[in-house]
């Protein structure tokens, strides 16, 4: 027996990058592993900590007596290693169909990632995934996520109410960031599962979006 989808409605759609449109975890692991070792930290550890943060929120947790200072020093080498290393980043499947209904709609929608610039557009290229126009990068924002300041500013850039937001987030800090900013969330992937999100998917294939009246986005999802 096929299930029913669930039926979100939204005015917009605030998208995270890996792990929802692009899986990089060949490349995060690499780098981080390399990290781990160089800290003398169990590996396991530190890849649960390590998805949907920025770097430098990461190694906060990891290293809670180390100066901050020399986490934004380590996490601006670490985006550098990551950004040189696009070795094995493919779409998430579903992704080009995905981006490709929403641009063709013009529905409105935002990458809201913890990569920089260079990281993300490096990869969504890697990915062969178009770069959204409207976007909210680590350069554009104070605080990490599980903080919902990211998706705040993309409902803001495009306009619209959080509560009229839907995010789609893989990790579990990406999930608590929509959730605590008002939003429903649609979570991607395996991991995202545990984590609380309104509805999950295994991929962006389980995801059809409908332009309805009055520029309402429809979401069938599962």
């Amino acid at each position: 027996m096929t299930a029913t989808p669930t039926v979100l409605s939204a005015r917009a759609l605030l998208l995270d990058m890996d792990g929802t449109l692009v899986n990089s975890d060949a490349v995060v692991e690499r780098c981080w592993l390399r990290w781990a070792a160089g800290h003398g930290l169990d590996p396991d550890q530190v890849m649960r900590v390590v998805h949907g943060r920025q770097g430098y929120a990461s190694m906060a947790l990891l290293l809670p007596d180390r100066p901050m200072a020399e986490n934004h020093a380590d996490n601006a080498r670490m985006l550098a290693e990551e950004t040189a290393d696009m070795d094995g980043v493919v779409p998430v499947p579903g992704a080009a169909a995905f981006l490709d209904a929403l641009i063709t709609g013009g529905l409105p929608h935002a990458l809201v990632t913890s990569a920089d610039v260079p990281l993300s557009t490096g990869r969504m290229a890697a990915a062969g995934l178009p770069y959204p126009t409207v976007r909210v990068t680590a350069e554009n924002v104070g605080a990490s996520k599980p903080d919902p300041e990211g998706f705040l500013k993309g409902a803001a850039e495009l306009g619209v109410d959080p509560a009229d937001c839907v995010v789609f987030e893989d990790s579990g800090a990406g999930i608590a960031a929509g959730l605590a900013a008002g939003m429903r969330v649609v979570g991607i992937g395996p991991r995202a599962a545990e984590y609380g999100p309104t509805v999950q998917v295994d991929d962006l294939t389980s995801v059809r979006v409908e332009a309805a009246a009055d520029g309402e986005i429809l979401l069938h999802v599962g």
